[in-house]
C-alpha cells in the first residue's frame, strides 16, 4: 500500500466519523428529551444518568475519532 492510499483512507475514514459526530451531537441536542425518554424506558435509566452516558458516549467517540483516524491521517501528511 502507498502513502497516499493510506492517507486518503484515513482521510476519508476521519471525515466519515466526523461527520457522525456532529450529527450524533446534533440529534442529542435536539432531540435530547425524547430520546433521553426513549433510551430511559429501554435500559431503565433515570433521566440524568441517561444524558450522563450521553456525554460519555460523544466523548469517547470523539477521542477515538481523534486518536485512530486524525492523528494517523496528520502523520501520513506530515511524512
Amino acid at each position: 500500500m502507498s502513502q497516499e492510499f493510506l492517507s486518503a483512507v484515513f482521510g476519508w475514514m476521519a471525515v466519515l466519523n466526523v461527520a457522525v459526530l456532529m450529527f450524533t451531537t446534533l440529534m442529542m441536542l435536539l432531540l435530547q428529551d425524547q430520546i433521553a425518554d426513549i433510551h430511559g424506558r429501554i435500559f431503565q435509566m433515570e433521566r440524568p444518568h441517561v444524558k450522563r452516558a450521553y456525554f460519555r458516549y460523544l466523548a469517547n467517540y470523539k477521542v477515538l475519532t481523534l486518536i485512530f483516524c486524525i492523528v494517523p491521517w496528520l502523520a501520513l501528511q506530515l511524512a
